[in-house]
């Protein structure tokens, strides 16, 4: 008698078929795709195979005649080199199913790239592709099972002379936040590259020279562009047009010069609303940027051109890029295990205080997105990394750049169009809102909130809620009547 599946395998079959789960119905005899299969899973993460399984999850088990024969032609064809090399060595496990018989077989990640028939497979969602004919993809995968760093690349053709010097300069100087005296402020410009190991030996050619790294972070804009055609970073502000952008900068230049760009960018469209962290004042808006930020720039696949950017939203900011991933899904803070992308550049970035060691900053964005707007981020692991960072209304209630003419999509209600900014703790202004979930008078919602001044309140917290539509008015055209009260929309 067949043993009971196990229920975690079992919880497989209810959730259907994703990155690492398949389902094959092979009632009688394998089907040849199987193999495909277990080629793509062994190209990217690994996953789960089971035999006698229709594609929307209904079992049709394996008729028990043809069991054996299953089992032993599978065997057969993974341990034959010229079908899949290099030969797999996997077990087929046979399971009871409500009476049914299921064929189960597990395939770990391969440490070298595997063929099926002489064609690569890698998977993508659901589905195995074949991408034995696209270069880069190729390239990607053979990158991610040799453990080799695309921003290694050496460029014999330049030297040190032909990188900006001031941005070592700033460099070295940004190092005093890590400590009074840093190494690198005894070193001459090659020696500080040499230690970073940004000046390397191309291992095909034998010939030394700046690393791909080196020109990203200290290379003239020019520079950049000659060696990487597709770098770029996308800054979007949307909040009123949603349909296209409020505000946008397009930013093709250095990795220090984009950290402060997009800093910047942040800054200009996200409120500093007031934070504590235990008993210090702290700026959580910052603190999240900086993590995103330094991210975005440090963590990148570099050899893909999938446009980095970091969309600020009404609701979140949404950062994404290209990425050599380990997993798919959400990361969990509880267990996850952080994997270098660009160790090379991830060390600079340490070293002049843009970033801290490998895996804290996914627990600061964590902490200080609490503080920040009540919410929780997402980690998003793929072939795109994704971070969500959940906003309030406190957050994007700035509302980008001034709008000058009368088709602005800023909500007028009486206060104008010019775009204001909320002053008060986000925590509390989650609770005004839900406190006017039956209308108060503006002396109320002082009082619940401990404000005394009547213009203070007014410009500052009254003004721009009902702007952005988080309050109304309950007699629209009479914002002085006694009678005049807020209600939540």
């Amino acid at each position: 008698m067949n043993p009971i599946i196990p229920d975690e395998l079992a919880a497989m079959i209810q959730s259907g078929e994703n990155i690492s789960v398949e389902f094959k119905k092979s009632t009688t005899d394998i089907t040849k795709d199987v193999y495909e299969t277990v080629c793509s899973f062994s190209n990217r993460v690994g996953g789960h195979i089971f035999l006698g399984v229709k594609d929307n999850g209904t079992v049709l088990g394996v008729q028990p005649d043809k069991v054996e024969y299953i089992k032993k032609n599978f065997v057969t064809v993974i341990n034959n080199g010229n079908k899949m090399f290099p030969p797999l060595y996997l077990t087929p496990i046979v399971y009871d199913v409500d009476g049914k018989i299921v064929i189960y077989i597990h395939v770990p990640v391969s440490p070298s790239v595997v063929r099926c028939n002489g064609r690569i497979y890698d998977r993508n969602n659901e589905s195995d592709i074949d991408i034995t004919d696209n270069q880069d993809m190729v390239y990607q995968l053979y990158a991610r099972k040799q453990d080799t760093y695309y921003v290694n690349k050496v460029f014999p053709v330049f030297g040190v002379a032909d990188l900006r010097h001031d941005l070592i300069d700033r460099a070295r100087n940004m190092t005093r936040v890590r400590t009074e005296h840093h190494p690198w402020m005894d070193m001459t410009d090659e020696e500080l590259l040499r230690s970073a190991k940004l000046i390397l030996n191309d291992p095909q050619t034998g010939k030394e020279g700046l690393t791909l790294a080196s020109i990203l972070l200290f290379g003239s804009d020019n520079m950049i562009v000659s060696v990487l055609a597709h770098h770029k970073t996308d800054a979007i502000f949307r909040v009123f047009n949603t349909d296209r952008y409020d505000d946008r900068d397009v930013i093709v230049t250095n990795l220090l010069d984009s950290y402060d760009r997009l800093m910047t960018f942040g800054k200009k469209h996200l409120n500093d609303v007031f934070t504590m962290d235990g008993i210090i004042s702290v700026s959580a808006r910052d603190k999240i940027l900086r993590e995103i930020v330094s991210n975005l720039l440090a963590h990148r696949d570099f050899s893909n051109a999938y446009v980095a950017k970091m969309i600020i939203e009404k609701d979140q900011i949404l950062v994404e890029n290209a990425n050599r991933s380990h997993g798919y899904g959400n990361l969990n803070i509880q267990a996850f295990s952080p994997f270098p992308k660009n160790p090379v550049i991830s060390s600079v970035f340490r070293e002049i205080g843009l970033a801290d060691e490998l895996g804290s900053g996914m627990k600061n964005t964590y902490k200080y997105t609490s503080l920040y707007s009540g919410g929780q981020p997402q980690f998003i692991e793929g072939d795109v990394f994704k971070i969500i960072i959940p906003l309030n209304a406190a957050a994007t209630a700035t509302v980008g750049p001034e709008q000058s003419d009368k088709s602005s999509a800023v909500r007028d209600d009486g206060f104008g169009e010019k775009p204001l900014t909320i002053k008060m703790d986000a925590k509390k202004v989650n609770e005004l809102i839900a406190f006017c979930e039956v209308g108060r008078t503006k002396a109320e919602m002082m009082e619940f909130c401990g404000i005394k001044s009547d213009s203070y309140f007014r410009i500052n917290v009254l003004k721009p809620l009902v702007q952005i539509g988080l309050l109304k008015r309950t007699i629209p055209d009479k914002p002085r009547s006694p009678k005049q009260k807020y209600v939540k929309t």
